[in-house]
């Protein structure tokens, strides 16, 4: 995967370089002080993935990213951790907060490498006619297509639904699935008392929540922040 760094600070660029010599799977195309001059750059050098600073003068990094094509993933790299919650409108696979320790930044990198190669396979299997991508089973699963393959999958199981890009990425306890949807559709199949929407990109199944605090929803090892738009109605549905 080809990424890029776009950071006004040159220690943090730096910090980032030094975190990917240790990635060989990825391959680092530029380093940039600005958006306006990264996005100069990927008009005729596509890149995969993009280490985006949030708070730069000029053009932040929400607005860039919004900018950007749809096929280009984005994990956000800050000093602060107010942003998380904004991150989820532009559909960014991961938020760092800075100093950025490594386990971290490798935990964040294998999520975009995940998602990228899911996305490829895809894309590149995608029907020039395609049907619904997924159909009710019964009350208690449904069919979810994902790389030319329809996968049965039990509600019980599936943890939490992540939206990204024009996908939707279906976390179960064994596996993740990913299928061309948009969240709301696959939000109105879904049994609303136990899928809770709780932001923009995520929905989680109320049944494998482990605890939660007035900002975030923990998941088995994930923590899913809930939006201020969605608080009202997650603690109502939890407590009632």
């Amino acid at each position: 995967m080809k990424c890029i760094i776009v950071d006004d600070e040159p220690i943090a660029r730096q910090g980032i370089k030094d975190l990917l010599d240790n990635i060989q799977a990825l391959e680092l195309s530029g380093s940039f002080e600005n958006a306006e001059t990264a996005g100069e750059f990927i008009k005729d050098h596509p890149v995969d993935l993009i280490f985006l600073d949030i708070q730069m003068s000029g053009i932040n990094g929400l607005e860039f990213a919004r900018s950007i094509s749809k096929t280009t993933l984005v994990i956000f790299t800050t000093a602060f951790a107010e942003f998380a919650l904004d991150s989820y409108e532009v559909d960014a696979v991961d938020y760092l907060v800075k100093p950025i320790k490594p386990k971290r930044f490798e935990k964040a990198v294998e999520k975009a490498i995940s998602y990228h190669n899911m996305l490829l396979s895809e894309e590149s299997q995608k029907e020039t006619e395609q049907k619904e991508v997924a159909e009710q089973l019964e009350a208690d699963s449904i069919f979810i297509k994902s790389e030319r393959r329809f996968f049965r999958v039990n509600l019980r199981n599936i943890l939490f639904i992540e939206g990204l890009k024009d996908y939707v990425v279906i976390q179960t306890e064994k596996q993740r699935l990913i299928t061309h949807m948009n969240l709301k559709t696959i939000h109105d199949m879904l049994p609303q008392k136990t899928f809770l929407r709780v932001n923009r990109s995520y929905i989680i199944n109320k049944e494998h929540v482990e605890s939660f605090s007035n900002n975030d929803v923990f998941i088995d090892k994930y923590e899913i922040a809930i939006g201020n738009f969605y608080r009202d109605s997650f603690f109502d549905l939890m407590m009632g």
